[in-house]
């Protein structure tokens, strides 16, 4: 998705005077990292990327040394390949001569192995890399394994952990690393600022009028939002515990997409809004009504700097799309209606979807993701870039993009779709939480999008009606029947907690500590945290304060079923409490 139209901020990107300093995550980054403290449903251990790419005609003498020296070349220029998380949720940059900081090639030699050795090994680096991904709080956020095979091949394996790394971070990053593999004298272009220059800047960003105009846009339409679609669900969202997110995958050809971009164009509608239209139908017919919330993807760098487009960095945020379809439309009108809805909602960036959610949160009383259906696209990256990765790369040979393998891992994330472009063709990817449906409905869906995307390939598509369901909103009896329903309303209630002072030492030292965090006095039990001002990174900070002064342990999701004084006391008990038997 876009980025916004640029406009003049009343905002200057400044050089850190400390390079090694700690800086603030962004919105985004900081969802990722508490998402990877098992602080939401659906979490996982690393919020990571995996992909595997297909490699021709290799140089098997220089390869392994060329990507070597081109990682490094690439980490000493681009520095958030060298980031670390701090268990305090602010992020860092390490020097160079830092022993950990540059990340390290790993190569299997399959070279003269049989096709069943070579497809079990492939098999079981792609588990590893898919389940444990980079963590840049304990590591490299970068993984990239090189497997050599016979014939001159090999294939190209890289895990890239969400905190450092985006999507338009991902083309730069390739292109990067590819023309420093082609050429060991190859110089990159200096960069005059860095991630962290960039981070460290927007903190006066809440200064500004541009920013307070973006707040009050979306606060004043946040009680008007609708819940999330009601797709049928064979599981709580809040009882999985997902390891890996399955995936349906298709191509559109070159040919047949350069003729949808072609009608999109006539219509006045970049391809990303024809395809958020599109999913949306999709998704209304799989829920059965029309009013819906969904999440976006954007990218959304800031025009501070002539350098920001060229650094690899997460710089990526959301934007929660409500969704009121019309019961009766032609497919080009419900494109240029989603054109229209994205770039109002685009126009006020400078808020993001993760900033948004929170608020939503705090207003309906929940801490459970409140737009867990998400659509990306990342349609006219290459054409932004102003080049696609290249055909061929030295040492590497012939770069088969069209050979690839994926797998993606986001927290508070049930399904996305994912749209981006390979050599000229249009990919289509579902990721879902596969204990959460049922094969068939996935299927249905998938196959729905699908069917649309290629009617779209002719004229007649663009004028032939578009079946929706009658209700505009689903009914309650219809999603208690589905045994839940993805975000709030929760059917599962949590214990109040009796107002009033606190009642011993332990809820008198939470209390205390709250009030310092908070900035105001906490003198209630019954003190909700999150309604008080807290958001998740404070309360994963707050809870990792707790247990290093040995008062307790308690895990982010346990805190989150009761957030409060008294609640996080009982927690606190229940945790130091000795086991039975």
């Amino acid at each position: 998705m876009g980025s916004g139209a640029p406009r003049r901020l009343d905002l200057d990107i400044e050089r850190r005077a400390d390079p090694d300093a700690p800086f603030p995550l962004l919105p985004l980054q900081q969802g990722y990292f508490v998402g990877q403290q098992d602080a939401w449903e659906l979490s996982y251990r690393s919020a990571h990327h995996y992909v595997d790419i297909g490699l021709e005609d290799i140089d098997s003498e220089e390869i392994a040394e060329a990507l070597q020296d081109a990682l490094e070349r690439l980490a000493e220029h681009q520095s958030v390949l060298r980031a670390r998380i701090l268990p305090d949720g602010r992020q860092r940059i390490l020097p160079l001569d830092d022993p950990d900081a540059m990340p390290r090639l790993l190569v299997a030699d399959l070279s003269t192995a049989g096709e069943e050795e070579i497809a079990t090994t492939l098999a079981a680096i792609r588990q590893e890399m898919s389940t444990e991904g980079p963590d840049p709080a304990v590591g490299c956020g970068l993984g990239m394994r090189l497997t050599l095979l016979p014939g001159q091949r090999a294939r190209l394996h890289s895990s890239t952990s969400l905190l450092i790394i985006d999507g338009w971070s991902s083309g730069v990053f390739y292109r990067d690393l590819f023309a420093l593999v082609s050429d060991y004298n190859a110089v990159l272009a200096p960069l005059e600022v860095d991630f962290g220059d960039y981070v460290t800047s927007l903190r006066d960003l809440p200064d500004t009028e541009q920013w307070r105009q973006d707040r009050d846009w979306w606060w004043e339409r946040l009680d008007a939002f609708p819940l999330p679609p009601a797709l049928p669900l064979v599981a709580d969202p809040a009882d999985v515990r997902p390891t890996l997110m399955g995936t349906r995958q298709a191509v559109l050809d070159a040919e047949r997409w350069a003729a949808l971009r072609a009608h999109c164009a006539e219509h006045g509608v970049t391809p990303s809004a024809a395809m958020f239209a599109v999913f949306s139908a999709a998704v209304a017919r799989a829920c059965g009504h029309r009013r819906f919330l969904l999440n976006t993807l954007q990218l959304n760098r800031l025009p501070l700097h002539p350098d920001v487009p060229r650094l690899v960095g997460a710089f990526s945020s959301t934007m929660l799309m409500p969704v009121e379809l019309p019961q009766n439309p032609v497919f080009a009108d419900l494109a240029v209606s989603a054109q229209q809805s994205m770039g109002d909602a685009l126009a006020h960036h400078l808020i993001t979807g993760v900033e948004v959610s929170r608020e939503l949160g705090r207003r309906r009383g929940t801490r459970r993701p409140v737009a867990p259906v998400v659509f990306q696209s990342t349609l006219g990256v290459d054409a932004a870039l102003g080049s696609e990765v290249p055909y061929e790369a030295g040492p590497l040979g012939r770069i088969d993009l069209l050979s690839h393998h994926q797998q993606l891992r986001t927290p508070q994330v049930a399904l996305e779709v994912r749209l981006f472009e390979l050599r000229g063709e249009l990919v289509v990817v579902f990721s879902l939480v596969e204990e959460l449906f049922t094969a068939e409905d996935v299927d249905r869906m998938f196959q729905d999008v699908l069917t649309t995307v290629e009617s779209l390939v002719d004229k007649e598509g663009w004028s032939a009606p578009v079946e929706l369901p009658a209700e505009l909103d689903a009914r309650q009896a219809d999603f208690e029947a589905m045994g839940g329903r993805l975000s709030v309303p929760s059917t599962r209630q949590t214990p109040g907690e009796e107002p009033g002072a606190p009642r011993d030492d332990l809820e008198l030292a939470i209390a205390a500590d709250w009030t310092e965090l908070l900035g105001y006095e906490v003198n209630d039990r019954a003190a909700d945290f999150f309604t008080s001002g807290g958001d998740s990174l404070l309360a994963v900070r707050m809870l990792g304060a707790l247990a290093r002064k040995g008062v307790g342990k308690v895990t982010p999701r346990r805190f989150l079923e009761r957030p409060t004084v008294a609640g996080l006391a009982a927690a606190v008990r229940e945790a130091g409490a000795p086991k039975a038997g």
